[in-house]
């Protein structure tokens, strides 16, 4: 049995990770936390998430409670995340990390406390979306340069960060497999009269939109034919069990930063 914090407990994301958790007969759902601005604080976690009364209160302080959970599950902000990184490792507890738009110093300090504690850290722990990451470096070591490479995301009206992590993350893929940095190649969006396409470029386009749970479009676009690597999501489950089965994973690892394709052994 692993014992489980869910943090963003009141949150879309976090609602379903306790959905699931409370389905899952590997896992116990051991605590739950919460902003004060989500309005759910002192409520059943269960309840919040419409699965019933569980007798998990969610909570604010991550230090007071942290005896109650042996891995956390933090899908909120990157300054949210820091914070909980922090008390993880002063108590040595693991991580499953989902939260996106760390900065560079932020993903820095993962690296540091992964010196002391277990984190699994992938911008979306989706099985389907870490096959198409495995995928996607097959399509590039194949295609080569000879392709322009186009990645189209969209999301719900409410995300915040683009593009997505997860958009991002195919972009860092394929631009490793082609020898290129993504920080030097990246194209995000384009108006007006911008010339040519750059052959060495991936360009981003990125819709908000309504209620979309995520779709994500990678385009090799050459003389003649286009290659397509395309994947999308109807529900948030998917993402909340990827996120138990590295919960999972990781409560038996050392300490080391992971990913999904880590956890899946891809």
């Amino acid at each position: 049995m692993f014992v489980l914090g869910i943090n963003g407990a009141g949150g879309r994301m976090g609602k379903t990770l306790v959905q699931a958790c409370v389905e899952d007969k590997q896992m116990q759902l051991g605590a739950a936390f919460e902003a004060p601005s989500a309005g759910v604080l002192g409520r059943d976690a269960g309840e919040v998430s419409g699965m019933g009364k569980t007798g998990i209160i969610i909570h604010q302080d991550l230090e007071a409670h942290h005896p109650e959970f042996e891995t956390l599950i933090d899908f909120t902000i990157p300054a949210c995340t820091m914070r909980s990184l922090d008390v993880c490792r002063e108590h040595g507890k693991s991580m499953v990390i989902g939260t996106t738009g760390l900065d560079d110093r932020q993903k820095e300090r993962l690296l540091e406390a992964s010196q002391n504690i277990s984190i699994v850290f992938a911008p979306n722990m989706s099985v389907g979306v870490n096959l198409c990451l495995k995928l996607l470096q097959v399509t590039a070591d194949t295609l080569g340069e000879d392709y322009d490479i186009e990645i189209v995301e969209a999301h719900h009206r409410h995300k915040v960060d683009a593009p997505s992590g997860t958009a991002l993350r195919m972009g860092e893929v394929v631009a490793e497999r082609l020898g290129w940095k993504l920080a030097d190649c990246a194209v995000f969006g384009r108006q007006g009269h911008t010339g040519e396409r750059d052959g060495k470029t991936i360009g981003f386009e990125t819709i908000r939109a309504g209620d979309i749970v995520g779709e994500h479009t990678v385009m090799f676009c050459g003389a003649g034919e286009r290659v397509e690597v395309t994947h999308r999501a109807s529900s948030r489950m998917n993402f909340a069990k990827g996120a138990l089965r590295a919960a999972a994973w990781v409560a038996d690892q050392g300490p080391g930063l992971f990913d999904m394709q880590d956890v899946l052994g891809i």
